[in-house]
């Protein structure tokens, strides 16, 4: 009996890896040597049965029909499974005196309108007002004037405004900042909700039978940038939100936390257009110069 190298089960993964052509890029070979070796070991060890390959067939074939302009449920199952969280994690975890990096999340799906510092982004009535600072920094403490700081987040009821077209203003809870000489930014929002991510979809149906919840602590999502260094895409979470302990997409960190306090000036409530009292909440952003990550070797 010759040795052909055909497909057996023993040497299935070896016989798949054989067949990337030689002209393969060298990290896309790696890549796929790496998950065709993890891929064909789970399925052994699962020892996988017709029937369940085929419901994964058709769960990931679902999934890809939910996503469309305004939703990524491929984003969402990488997310709730932890992936996404570690990508970024990998990619960032020598940065210590950055800001620290979480998820994208699945909706930064429109450009941010550019407003004046002090603008408020929320477009319609509810919520209680908040005043949001910060200060966006160089690992040194130089301030960087000229930052751009592109904020988004979910109203009063937990949703984001892609979410409820015609309901909710285009653009509400949105805005692009560029940061002052002191590098300083300011902005007039509302506190955000704690809210699910979309589990209508077969993210929701996983979740649902896994015996887990859908639900995200309150938080404004930033993607904060600056000339010469590396970009920060993170959140500022509210402290004492329902789910901090428990992110269905494991986002949290606690460096992130931030309380928002009340602030009783009536004064300070007319000079800002807000109802007394109103909230407030400082977050202040530190990059990384891009130098310091190339001699990391990131």
């Amino acid at each position: 009996m010759t040795d052909r190298g055909l497909f057996t089960e023993g040497r299935s993964a070896e016989v798949v890896i054989d067949s990337l052509g030689a002209d393969t890029d060298p990290r896309l070979r790696q890549i796929l040597t790496s998950l065709i070796q993890h891929l064909h070991d789970f399925v052994k060890d699962v020892q996988l049965t017709e029937s369940e390959w085929e419901k994964g067939i058709e769960f990931l074939t679902r999934t890809g029909h939910t996503c469309n302009d305004v939703r990524q449920e491929f984003i969402l199952l990488s997310d709730v499974l932890g992936v996404s969280m570690l990508v970024e994690t990998i990619n960032h975890r020598a940065l210590d005196h950055a800001t620290e990096q979480t998820v994208l999340g699945p909706f930064h799906m429109v450009d941010s309108p550019p407003r004046e510092l002090g603008d408020t982004i929320a477009l319609d009535d509810g919520g209680e007002p908040c005043l949001v600072t910060g200060q966006v920094r160089s690992a040194d403490g130089t301030p960087l004037a000229g930052a751009s700081v592109d904020v988004w987040q979910a109203n009063a009821e937990g949703f984001y405004d892609v979410q409820q077209p015609g309901i909710q203003p285009e653009l509400n809870l949105r805005g692009l900042f560029t940061t002052d000489d002191e590098g300083k930014f300011w902005f007039r929002s509302i506190v955000p909700r704690y809210y699910p991510i979309p589990d209508d979809g077969p993210v929701g149906e996983l979740l649902a039978i896994t015996g887990r919840h859908p639900n995200r602590p309150a938080h404004v999502h930033f993607i904060v940038t600056a000339p010469g260094h590396e970009p920060v895409t993170t959140h500022l979470f509210v402290d004492g939100t329902p789910y901090i302990d428990s992110d269905v997409v494991f986002g949290v960190k606690e460096s992130l936390i931030r309380e928002f306090p009340v602030v009783d000036d009536p004064e300070r409530a007319r000079e800002l257009g807000f109802d007394n009292p109103f909230r407030t909440v400082h977050f202040d952003v530190t990059l990384l110069e891009s130098e310091v990550r190339e001699a990391a070797g990131l």
